[in-house]
């Protein structure tokens, strides 16, 4: 970290012991790349703390490994999982979170053209349907030992409900170890290296994070992937439970935005490829803001390409599928939005005030946003109404583009289809000319 940073009396500030697990408030970023200022939630205390140091509040409240797995279908009654999972069958199950008793779950199993309902009784960050085995997440119970009713796993256990007809769900998106290799670091992310690797003769990219608590904003991130697929958002391929956790990706060879910009420049990148990667990228945000899904982190950073210049929105690691109610967390200042940055209010729209300086970053050709301001500079400039001014050669329709991306008030800022149609307008006539 550059210089040295001061409280409000000015005197220098410290790094703020804790363990892990322990809260604290985030109070302001610093200047310095990953630092910021936090009060201690028990002792008060106030200091420095590593951006790495740090994960989302809500993010340790449910497992997120569940969602990696199809057969975990959330907060659903019983009549809606009859309804979901039809006709019967004998070895069909679902785990579902218990309505009756927030924070437990419930396995339905079908045998004999009957479903019956197992209260997962979730206690001590431990899961047990019977009190006798337990298990530290619904993967262990369910992977290890496959449900049925005259299994080990279920012997004893007492059926909740009446039973009912219940879906079979796919076998889940864990792959095979044996057939994964291994290569050449080729990135790092906030969880882990990121490595080359290849699964069944396919090039592939691997991220590697320990299952920990540390981890979970990363697994939240493959959760919602596996809900998504599109042909401008990066491929979810599957997931090794193997000392850790094997994250599996397409391979994008090219890597992410900034760096292709930035190692070609001008001279190799003209405007109707910058034009065509920003509307990959549009195209690929258009489809989460269909599913209703908010990134919350867009940036060049995290636009990967493909070996045929396709553009590829990546790292969902801060998406979710309902931002209400979310925890403060860790904000990449200079690219969130003034609703986002204030009041914690995530949407589409503050992914389109993203868009806006991903835009300006393509036609920068990789600088950095809002050159020679500090993060707190920033924040009160666009407060003042301050936007930047548009990269060199950058065409006065792409740059009335950004600054529709930037209008304060959110109901203002364009959809990303109606971003889409205006860069597919703006390409064609590119073309004619």
């Amino acid at each position: 970290m550059s210089g040295v940073s001061r409280t409000a009396t000015g005197m220098p500030a410290r790094e703020l012991a804790f363990r892990k697990g322990d809260m604290v408030t985030i109070i302001e970023a610093v200047e310095g790349k990953g630092w910021y200022r936090a009060r201690h939630n028990e002792t008060g205390q106030e200091g420095l703390l590593a951006a790495s140091a740090l994960r989302e509040r809500g993010a340790i409240r449910v497992d997120p490994k569940l969602s990696l797995m199809p057969w975990f279908h959330g907060k659903i009654s019983g009549v809606e999982a009859v309804q979901e999972l039809q006709p019967p069958e004998d070895g069909m199950f679902l785990v579902r979170e218990s309505v009756r008793h927030p924070g437990d779950y419930v396995l339905c199993v079908s045998f004999g053209k009957e479903v019956i309902h197992y209260r997962v009784v979730h206690e001590e960050n431990t899961l047990s349907i019977d009190s006798q085995q337990y298990f530290s997440n619904l993967i262990d119970m369910i992977e290890v030992r496959p449900p049925s009713p005259d299994s080990e796993l279920c012997r004893g256990m007492a059926p909740l409900v009446a039973p009912a007809n219940l879906p079979l769900c796919p076998a889940g998106w864990l792959l095979n170890l044996q057939h994964l290799t291994l290569g050449d670091r080729i990135g790092q992310g906030e969880f882990g290296d990121v490595l080359q690797g290849e699964y069944m003769g396919q090039k592939v990219a691997v991220k590697n994070v320990k299952c920990d608590v540390t981890a979970q904003a990363f697994l939240a991130e493959t959760a919602a992937m596996t809900k998504v697929r599109h042909k401008n958002l990066v491929c979810l391929l599957g997931v090794i439970l193997h000392n850790g956790l094997y994250i599996v990706m397409e391979f994008m060879s090219k890597g992410n935005l900034v760096n292709f910009l930035r190692t070609r420049g001008r001279a190799l990148v003209p405007t109707q490829q910058l034009l065509l990667f920003a509307l990959d990228v549009a195209q690929g945000m258009d489809y989460l803001e269909s599913k209703k899904l908010v990134h919350r982190d867009l940036a060049a950073r995290n636009i990967l390409i493909s070996e045929e210049n396709v553009a590829k929105v990546s790292d969902f690691g801060l998406a979710r599928v309902n931002p209400k109610g979310a925890d403060a967390t860790l904000l990449p200042v200079k690219w969130t939005a003034p609703e986002a940055l204030k009041h914690n209010k995530f949407s589409s729209k503050s992914d389109v005030w993203s868009y806006g300086i991903l835009l300006w970053e393509a036609f920068s050709f990789g600088r950095a946003p809002y050159p020679k301001l500090s993060l707190k500079e920033v924040t009160e400039l666009l407060e003042q109404g301050y936007r930047m001014d548009p990269p060199e050669g950058c065409p006065p329709t792409v740059y009335a583009l950004m600054r529709s991306c930037w209008e304060l008030e959110p109901g203002k800022r364009p959809s990303f289809k109606k971003l889409t149609e205006k860069l597919q307008k703006e390409l064609k006539h590119l073309r004619d000319v």
